[in-house]
């Protein structure tokens, strides 16, 4: 071997020496986390996608957090409406002779009961006072009359009506008319933030309207805790007919990611992404054929909230 040989070699050695120690003293010591893994440590982030959120801020953002299980889809017609008194139980008030308002005791929104006293109307025929009694126990609805006013018997005073049950008259259109019939189903929404109200359809007109080219179908509906003001238009759902369901969500759970339907379920302190299949739906639930069990915690309500948290921490990642 001549000189230039051997020093090539010892060169070679020295590089493979040094190459060996570098990954020698790698393999031995642990790795330090990267930004990234850092950050999805401070956020609470798995590598899987979800996202921490303690049971406080689920509280303070709204998140209804409810269990996927059975449920039972309806097929239904949606009707518009109002809310009327019950005529049947409503009863005006007008004043026997006319004359002038004395005095008035009772005011619109006043609860009487039958025989209470309404107001006092002097005669002016024979110039003496007279009493305005409630015929029935009810609420004070509408009054028109005002102190020291002219009062005529050809116009109603009072109207007292019992609103413990209420007409809920809704509009159908001709073409849905043969759809409707006596006793059929309604889930009545009256829009507080409450529950649906459950009723079945009384009455059915057998006439028309040429303005509007609908009749009349009509509820009669019991009033508990009075939500139901008399006045306010009101939408409900005519049931034409009900699947019962294994497993099914909230409509307002269902979520898009990345074009993929998804529901986020709460695991420990955490929402995870969860695809789906979905089958049936109504205005209220959706049926869920894979991806889901029955009993599995998911956000229910303000269930964007939870998809806006794990997309912020998604820009931060990037």
């Amino acid at each position: 071997m001549n000189k230039k040989t051997f020093v090539i070699a010892v060169a070679a050695f020295a590089v493979a020496v040094a190459g060996y120690g570098v990954y020698a003293s790698a393999a031995g010591k642990p790795s330090e986390p990267t930004g990234k893994q850092q950050k999805k440590a401070e956020k609470g982030e798995d590598e899987e996608g979800g996202v921490a959120m303690s049971d406080a801020k689920v509280a303070a953002s709204g998140i209804e957090v409810a269990r996927a299980g059975e449920a039972t889809l309806r097929n239904a017609l949606v009707l518009n409406g109002i809310i009327q008194p019950n005529q049947e139980t409503l009863v005006h008030v007008t004043p026997r002779f006319p004359g002038i308002v004395r005095e008035i005791k009772r005011r619109i929104g006043d609860t009487v009961a039958q025989n209470d006293l309404l107001a006092k109307v002097e005669s002016n025929q024979s110039l003496t006072t007279y009493e305005m009694r409630a015929p029935i126990s009810g609420t004070v609805i509408d009054r028109q009359i005002s102190l020291g006013e002219y009062a005529s018997e050809q116009k109603p005073a009072f109207t007292v009506a019992d609103i413990s049950n209420v007409w809920v008259d809704l509009s159908v259109y001709r073409r849905d008319l043969p759809r409707v019939k006596l006793g059929d189903a309604l889930i009545i929404d009256v829009d507080d933030g409450s529950d649906p109200i459950e009723a079945k359809i009384s009455y059915v007109s057998p006439v028309g309207s040429s303005d509007t080219q609908s009749a009349l179908v009509r509820a009669v509906v019991p009033n508990e805790g009075l939500r139901l003001r008399t006045g306010l238009f009101v939408s409900a759902r005519l049931i034409l007919s009900a699947k019962t369901v294994a497993v099914a969500v909230k409509t307002s759970a269902l979520q898009t990611l990345e074009n993929r339907n998804v529901v986020f379920v709460r695991e420990g302190a955490k929402f995870e992404a969860r695809d789906v299949e979905i089958g049936a739906r109504d205005a209220e639930n959706v049926e869920i054929l894979f991806g889901l069990l029955e009993g599995d915690r998911y956000a229910a309500r303000n269930s964007f909230i939870v998809k806006s948290e794990m997309g912020k921490g998604g820009a931060d990642h990037d």
